[in-house]
């Protein structure tokens, strides 16, 4: 059976040229892809936050490419995306119908799908029910992590993705004109759509609260943790 494509994604997109395919050859039994970068963490290990909220996952459209910690992402690599966790928290994801768990680290920002709140990479997804259906249940469990999760940071507004680059174009010059201290950016996703993301002053967390709050669009608008 061939595997399931991933749900669409909208894992931070890279401005990077997409790579040129490489030609896999067609072997039947082919060995499954290694699973890199193993978590552990102390038995004991408190948990210091819990989420709960759906989970999906990203793969080849993004592999390589560098993730929101300056790393190439590896989707054989027990890793994930979140919008607002510090990058580098360790935390465990459970699958909350079947009970199974995985250890991820946090190296990536995303998904930007409102009832999303993780996007695993291939490997972890594999280990929960995520990689077959898509979408699942799942509660986060935070492990350990570099930096306090409801104070400091450097935060954003990412909008988007327009499917149409002219209308990301035309809310982009008039969030501009609305806030001149602020740096608004235009990028196109590997995947497909047009992003903006708008650079506070300071890249303060309450500034980006209110640039989010006062922005309407369809296309969707999201507070996202930069650090």
């Amino acid at each position: 059976m061939p595997a399931p494509p991933p749900p669409p994604s909208a894992s931070i997109p890279s401005r990077l040229p997409a790579p040129t395919p490489t030609p896999v050859p067609n072997h039947p039994a082919a060995p499954a892809p290694r699973i890199s970068g193993e978590i552990s963490v102390p038995k004991n290990a408190k948990v210091l936050y819990t989420e709960v909220g759906y989970a999906s996952w990203y793969g080849p459209g993004f592999q390589k490419r560098n993730a929101a910690n300056g790393q190439p992402y590896d989707m054989n690599a027990m890793t994930a995306a979140h919008r607002t966790l510090p990058l580098s928290t360790i935390a465990r994801v459970t699958d909350v119908k079947t009970g199974d768990s995985v250890l991820v680290r946090i190296t990536d920002r995303g998904p930007f799908v409102g009832d999303r709140i993780i996007d695993l990479s291939r490997a972890a997804a594999r280990r929960l029910s995520v990689f077959q259906k898509g979408v699942a249940l799942v509660r986060i469990e935070v492990l350990e992590t570099p930096a306090p999760i409801k104070e400091g940071g450097r935060w954003c507004v990412q909008i988007g993705a327009f499917a149409d680059a002219s209308d990301a174009s035309h809310l982009k010059d008039k969030l501009s004109r609305r806030y001149r201290t602020a740096k608004v950016l235009q990028f196109t996703s590997p995947v497909g759509g047009d992003w903006l993301r708008i650079r506070v002053a300071d890249d303060d967390k309450k500034r980006a609260q209110e640039v989010m709050q006062e922005t309407h669009t369809d296309a969707g608008v999201y507070l996202v943790r930069l650090d």
